[in-house]
């Protein structure tokens, strides 16, 4: 393991698909974690893994007994989370698991469960909210700026998985339910929580237009919450990137609008700011590297020198919101949490 004065997290990246690859780009000049192995079963990968300077291994079990991996970042199917994340906790290995942490409420709680039992940290794919015009409506909101909520609407969508094979698990209802939501939707639920708390009732809708997929192309979903308030989301899978994340209040509106998806260098983020009787006001935020930014989280608090701004019952209530959408959909009906 690390010398306690090293502040660098040594990780070891299980799955080199699209989304491990980014990482192991993303963090290879960074000080503070670093990516020395990558786990994947594909020969193939692996060399691609090589060509970057990182260890590989074909079994996840021999990073989990390497001495000099610090922690697990699994960007592996959505089905083999759990079994992962426990595995990872019982090794002693801190954990950061891409969404979702799992597909059911009760196997998010069993992942939570293992780290807490363990002593380790358990990060969650989430990088949404380190958006700084993100953070911005959080204040608004936080401060009463936008006077009572009345509703919200979201929607992330792009066409960056249109190319998958025929049969790839984000194809797979099973694996991947409800359309874009373990995609792109379960993004902006995690947003509402962290913002509004938790949700009351879902409905959702479901819908293949182009793709052929089982489990859809198109989602949507109308929310309600304990607090009161109301919200939509959508994400739309064989469409040009658009991200829109509105917040109505009963005194100002705030809108945000973003140029690129978060693994994309480049572009602004454009906040709108309305009040009745007043010319809108803009700010604009330039990119930044927020999935970067969570993984430094992560090691902070793996160090223990702040706490990582995720709580487990966010992390399990947001697993608890996918699996009552999948249920909506499938049932044509509301579902109460």
């Amino acid at each position: 393991m690390r010398s306690e004065n090293s502040d660098r997290i040594n990780v070891a990246i299980a799955g080199y698909g699209w989304w491990g690859q980014h990482m192991v780009r993303r963090l290879a000049e960074n000080e503070l974690i670093c990516p020395v192995l990558v786990i994947d079963p594909s020969e193939e990968r692996r060399s691609l893994a090589g060509e970057h300077g990182v260890r590989t291994v074909a079994a996840f079990e021999d990073a989990l007994s390497d001495a000099d991996i610090d922690a697990i970042i699994l960007t592996t199917p959505n089905t083999m989370h759990e079994e992962q994340v426990v595995a990872s906790a019982a090794s002693g290995k801190h954990v950061f698991c891409e969404k979702p942490l799992g597909l059911t409420g009760q196997s998010a709680r069993r992942s939570v469960a293992a780290c807490e039992a363990a002593g380790v940290v358990l990060g969650i794919g989430h990088e949404r909210r380190f958006e700084p015009a993100l953070q911005r409506v959080r204040k608004l909101v936080e401060d009463g700026a936008l006077g009572t909520i009345m509703h919200a609407e979201a929607a992330f969508s792009h066409d960056k998985l249109i190319n998958v094979p025929a049969g790839d698990w984000r194809t797979s209802k099973a694996v991947s339910p409800a359309a874009g939501m373990t995609a792109m939707g379960i993004h902006l639920s995690d947003l509402y929580i962290s913002l509004f708390g938790r949700v009351r009732t879902v409905q959702a809708l479901t819908a293949d237009r182009i793709l052929g997929w089982e489990t859809g192309d198109v989602v949507t979903v109308q929310l309600g919450f304990e607090a009161g308030m109301t919200a939509s989301l959508s994400a739309v899978l064989a469409t040009p990137h658009f991200i829109r994340f509105h917040v109505f209040g009963s005194d100002q509106w705030v809108e945000v609008r973003n140029d690129t998806h978060p693994d994309t260098p480049g572009g602004i983020a454009e906040l709108i700011l309305a009040r009745t009787g007043a010319p809108m006001k803009t700010e604009r935020f330039e990119w930044t590297d927020t999935v970067v930014a969570n993984l430094e989280a992560f090691a902070a608090a793996i160090r223990g020198t702040a706490d990582y701004p995720y709580t487990a019952e966010e992390m399990v209530h947001n697993i608890e919101v996918l699996e009552a959408i999948a249920k909506s959909a499938e049932e044509g009906e509301t579902v109460h949490l």
